[in-house]
């Protein structure tokens, strides 16, 4: 969603790194018309059923270049049907719980589409990789080009509700749990 945590970071380093045109999507209304305002020049529903006709809708009738997935499942197997010739679908989640459906790689070569995974946990952890990444992210947010969002805090204690919060698609930016 490009009202979550990484989805409204990576609205905004789109932006910052010139992306041509970003289109975010989210589920509800109130999270669409965030994510324009973090610099998304289109925002749709994100629900698997019309994900394709959304999307390319949105980008002027034409296919995109670069998808990326946090959800999943559905969505996934929806997202790689919007990709341009030589576009790139980079997953980074599965928040929909569900497994996506089998690639065919000849639907890969045919369109010279490409699919990679990104996970940030190791590259923090190798050597010389996440330093100056995250350096770059901070420097970001120091300058104000970069606005991360803090969704909600709640006590230790409430962590249950935290959790259920998130999985029910009632908050927006990074959840905080405090002592």
């Amino acid at each position: 969603s490009g009202a979550g945590g990484v989805g409204s970071l990576a609205v905004q380093l789109a932006k910052v790194f010139g992306a041509g045109r970003v289109i975010a999507t989210a589920s509800t209304d109130d999270k669409r018309s965030l994510a324009l305002d973090l610099g998304a020049d289109a925002a749709v529903d994100g629900a698997a059923d019309g994900y394709v006709e959304r999307v390319i809708g949105a980008n002027g009738n034409r296919p995109v270049d670069v998808v990326l997935d946090a959800v999943g499942g559905p969505v996934f197997d929806a997202a790689l049907s919007t990709l341009a010739m030589f576009g790139r679908l980079v997953t980074y989640g599965s928040s929909s719980g569900e497994a996506a459906g089998p690639v065919d790689p000849g639907r890969l070569t045919a369109g010279n589409l490409s699919v990679s995974g990104f996970w940030l946990r190791p590259l923090l952890a190798e050597r010389g990789m996440g330093g100056p990444a995250m350096a770059e992210l901070l420097r970001l947010t120091a300058s104000g080009r970069l606005r991360p969002l803090a969704g909600g805090a709640y006590p230790l204690a409430q962590a249950s509700r935290a959790l259920a919060d998130l999985a029910g698609r009632r908050t927006v930016g990074k959840l905080v749990l405090l002592p």
